[in-house]
């Protein structure tokens, strides 16, 4: 299973270049992955087969995937038809198609995620698979992106599908909780009971009728006829929409029972059912006649997978298979129809059955089991159906009657609307001659024609060969509770029963609404405020009035005010919720000596200090004051590693506060000041006392040892490293600190782009790059070759003396600090910055050429280096089998060196290292040399 879904993202890789060497006829060879992957699934079919790859436990998200009977169903038609859509494409496509390269590999993506969808067993590997298919369906039906149409309906579908996605995600976590475990196996072997358990299901239920285009949710489907034909096919017929239908039908075993579940599923269900055959008899474009007929279906396939009986579900899977084919067939002649007369208007279609005779069989065969006439696989699917839901014991006798009736006047639509296809595209319609349109049209080729008339003749073979179809489908039907109806099989005949009957008046009443279906269209049975699609418009227009009103009341563009706003929130519902939920048991203890006691006063009296002075940059170093107070604290705690880190920062901080200095004043102007200051202290207190008590309740409200008395033998055994923080940082906590480095490298970037404004990279000047190098130079020493463009005003020789002598120790520093982290104090982000408190130094001295000649390289590629090499140590872990990011330790003698032991956290270290030094350099580049640069261009 994970060799599929690694070859499918390998062809999608390799898709645009193959297109690009092979035009349209690339697709022949991309179809040959699917294919192949189907070779496996049908050699496996039958067993059962587990994979289990530990990846985030903590997070629940190890890549769990299950291959059973209903993923085995499923797998075939994502992967069968896949794969012959990819030939249909072959000949859909012209080579000058534009981003047919891109289509290729999004389509072949498509099939992976399907796959990866319906073989996995973990709820939330589940939803990333469902909300990938969700982003690539968006990108494939807005192929057409020039197009507005096109581009409204891939936003219509994504906006549907995701909001659906969301609720679902929501009902996944809340059932994991319930059952603990995220596993779809286990979750249905023990069901969680309760009303929490039945919203949980309600919301997981919504994200499947919103992929499957159930009612209310169901406009995005028609609207998504817009994409390419070949999608239509694949993702609207065969795969993005049965992902609803499967998921119903994974967690039917475990909660069909359920009465919000069948209230849900049967009850909408039906109306889809109705509904979508209704407006299928209104349409006169061919394609979304068959889009309100898929939409219709899809309520019939769910009312079976939903109702929790095991010969619906046997005649689910049945129709499923048997629509998957007709439709896509269907789809594919409608898709020859527009390709080779340029419309798909019926209005405009006469005598094509006569000019294209084999493309006409193809498409009787394909509606004929679509409209559920024997022999053909739908036949076989709808007889079970009728007969499992009049004999369904699980069902009141009331509920029972009203879906027997709503299934058979919805089958009476199918009927009409299929005969009303069939006439409407082939149709002679009293013209004693053919149409414009099909008087100009050209023959379609063979390999064309082959798929769709490979997929209907497949619906008539497989209806023959009902018995098999049996035994290949029952196997899921076994997995839901046995009752008094579960001995029905798959037949052609099963006698002159109530389903025979209720066929013949399907048969019937199709016929004769389809005569009468012109003066039936002309009623209007729903009013325009209640259009569905109309509704979406509505609901899009009063959230931009809504959001516009709440943005213009909250964000003025006041600085102040924003703050305040999140502030005063901080305070209120803290406050709230601990004076509601009262705990007497807090205990502080103020001091351990009266050094912290003195460190503490220290920084009070500079906060207070902070807040009445006028110059800015005294400001400043009075708050950053504060910071070393607090590294002080830190160092008198035990806490070395914090305490540096804390300095290293707080002094890069200061360096970046006086570099930004340059460009304010530096008086502050209190004419320009706004509000009072009265009560912004006021604030200012109370949120710090607000903090300063949450942290006081959350120290007292620990009922058990702490962990980290555990964390030194921890970090030891587990991390191989004495130093509890760097091993936190580069093992336990890794993820944390990827999350953090990626925070980094987006600031570093946000920096530079508002600084720089048009081009992001290239490195800071050099001495060769000034307009005049030699100026300044003369017979003395040159101490930094930077030093020499400086302004002698504001040259130092003495800093320039100090910088070469302090540099190279510094930077040697900064290495020891990278390699002794894991066992003392230091580590990737101690030895980084230490090395960009060197630059800023060099800088300072030097001014903005010696920062080129300092570091020639371009901080985005050091940035980039190092994100490489922190992800790519995680990466490395799960290639080789173990979890993300855990530690692995190598040793080895070296001559003359001796033992040597390595941790391979050393290079996720590494990584870490290369950010913080490419995060300073940006920095000194943005706000440093560029606002230089400026001031120089000023001055000229």
């Amino acid at each position: 299973m994970l060799a599929i879904l690694f070859a499918h993202a390998v062809a999608a890789v390799l898709a645009p270049l193959a297109v690009r060497a092979m035009g349209r006829n690339a697709f022949l060879p991309l179809a040959l992955v699917p294919l192949a992957s189907l070779g496996w699934v049908v050699q496996n079919w039958g067993t059962e087969q587990s994979l289990h790859i530990q990846w985030a436990p903590g997070l629940s998200m190890d890549i769990d995937m299950r291959f059973d009977s209903l993923a085995a169903i499923m797998s075939v038609l994502v992967l069968g038809i896949g794969a012959l859509v990819l030939v249909y494409c072959s000949r859909y496509f012209t080579d000058d198609e534009p981003r047919l390269g891109i289509f290729a590999a999004e389509l072949v993506a498509f099939a992976g995620a399907m796959f990866g969808l319906v073989t996995s067993d973990n709820m939330l590997i589940l939803y990333t698979f469902w909300e990938l298919t969700t982003v690539l369906s968006f990108l494939l039906v807005g192929h057409y992106a020039e197009r507005a149409s096109s581009r409204r309906a891939a936003t219509q579908a994504l906006l549907v599908t995701t909001a659906g996605g969301l609720a679902m995600l929501v009902g996944f976590i809340i059932l994991g909780q319930l059952a603990g475990s995220y596993q779809l196996s286990v979750l249905l072997a023990d069901p969680p009971t309760g009303w929490l358990a039945g919203v949980a299901v309600v919301l997981v239920l919504i994200g499947a009728l919103s992929k499957s285009a159930i009612v209310p949710m169901h406009f995005w489907l028609p609207g998504a006829m817009a994409a390419p034909t070949p999608v239509s096919a694949y993702l609207h017929a065969a795969a993005m929409v049965k992902a609803g239908i499967y998921l119903v039908a994974r967690l039917a075993p475990g909660f069909a029972g359920e009465t919000e579940w069948r209230v849900t599923v049967i009850t909408l269900g039906l109306v889809t059912m109705l509904l979508g055959g209704w407006r299928a008899l209104r349409a006169f474009d061919l394609k979304l006649i068959l889009a309100f007929g898929t939409v219709s279906q899809l309520g019939f396939l769910m009312i079976l997978v939903g109702t929790g009986s095991r010969d619906a579900a046997l005649a689910g899977m049945a129709l499923m298979v048997a629509h998957a084919m007709f439709k896509a067939s269907l789809f594919m002649v409608v898709g020859i129809i527009d390709h080779t007369t340029g419309t798909r208007d019926l209005r405009k279609l006469a005598h094509l059955g006569k000019r294209a005779p084999v493309l006409y069989v193809v498409a009787v065969l394909a509606a004929a089991s679509m409209a559920g006439l024997p022999p053909f696989l739908g036949f076989v699917g709808k007889e079970g159906a009728l007969e499992a839901i009049a004999t369904a014991s699980g069902l009141h006798p009331t509920v029972r009657i009203i879906e027997l009736v709503g299934i058979v006047v919805g089958s009476i639509l199918t009927v009409a609307y299929s005969v009303r296809f069939i006439w409407g595209a082939f149709g002679r319609k009293q013209l004693a001659h053919p149409s414009a349109a099909v008087e100009k049209m050209h023959p379609a080729g063979p390999l064309f024609l082959f798929v769709p008339a490979l997929l209907a003749v497949g619906g008539l073979v497989a209806g023959l060969a009902a018995p098999l179809m049996d035994r290949l489908l029952s196997p899921y039907s076994q997995t839901l509770p046995a009752g008094a109806d579960g001995d029905y099989h798959l037949a052609l005949w099963h006698g002159f029963g109530l389903a025979l009957w209720l066929t013949v008046v399907v048969f019937a009443g199709g016929g004769a609404l389809y005569l009468t279906h012109r003066r039936i269209s002309r009623l209007k049975f729903e009013h325009a405020s209640l259009n569905a699609d109309r509704m979406y418009d509505a609901t899009l227009r009063g959230m931009d009035a809504l959001s516009i009103r709440l943005t213009g009341t909250t964000q003025r563009g006041s600085l102040p005010l924003t703050q305040a706003s999140i502030l005063v929130t901080l305070v209120l519902l803290p406050v709230i919720l601990l004076a509601v939920h009262q705990d007497s048991g807090v205990r502080l203890r103020l001091w351990d000596s009266p050094l912290q006691l003195a460190v503490g006063l220290m920084m009070v009296a500079a906060a207070i200090t902070a807040t009445v002075m006028r110059n800015r940059l005294a400001s400043v170093i009075l708050v950053g004051l504060g910071g070393y107070g607090c590294g002080v604290l830190f160092a008198l705690h035990g806490a070395p590693d914090l305490a540096l880190t804390q300095f290293l920062v707080e002094t890069l901080t200061l360096v970046i506060f006086v570099l930004v200095l340059r460009k304010l004043p530096a008086e502050i102007d209190e004419r320009q000041s706004v509000g009072f200051k009265l009560p912004r202290a006021l604030l200012g207190v109370v949120v710090g006392a607000t903090v300063a008590g949450i942290g006081a309740f959350a120290m007292n409200a620990r009922t058990a040892a702490p962990i980290s008395l555990q964390l030194p033998d921890a970090a030891y055994h587990l991390g191989n490293g004495k130093n509890v923080v760097n091993v936190l940082l580069v093992d336990i906590r890794a993820w944390d600190t990827l999350g953090e480095i990626c925070v980094l490298l987006v600031a570093a970037t946000g920096v530079a782009s508002l600084v720089f404004r048009n081009r992001r990279f290239g490195i800071a000047p050099r001495v060769a790059d000034a307009p005049n190098p030699d100026a300044g130079a003369g017979p003395e020493t040159t101490w930094l070759r930077g030093g020499d463009l400086i302004d002698p005003r504001h040259r130092s020789l003495v800093l320039e003396v100090t910088t070469r002598l302090i540099f190279p120790t510094m930077m040697v520093l900064s290495v020891y600090f990278f390699f002794s982290g894991h066992n003392a104090p230091g580590g990737g982000f101690a030895g980084g910055l230490t090395a960009g408190l060197a630059l800023v130094l060099r800088y300072l001295a030097g001014g903005r050429y010696e920062l080129g000649e300092t570091v020639p390289i371009d901080a985005g590629k050091i940035l980039g280096l190092g994100l490489i090499m922190s992800a790519g140590t995680a990466l490395t872990s799960l290639f080789l089998g173990a979890p993300v990011l855990s530690s692995a330790t190598l040793e080895l003698t070296l001559p003359l060196i001796g033992d040597i032991k390595l941790v391979t956290a050393l290079f996720f270290d590494l990584g870490v290292y290369l950010i913080v030094v490419g995060l300073v350099l940006d920095v000194l580049r943005s706000l440093g040399a560029r606002l230089d640069a400026e001031v120089e261009v000023n001055a000229r």
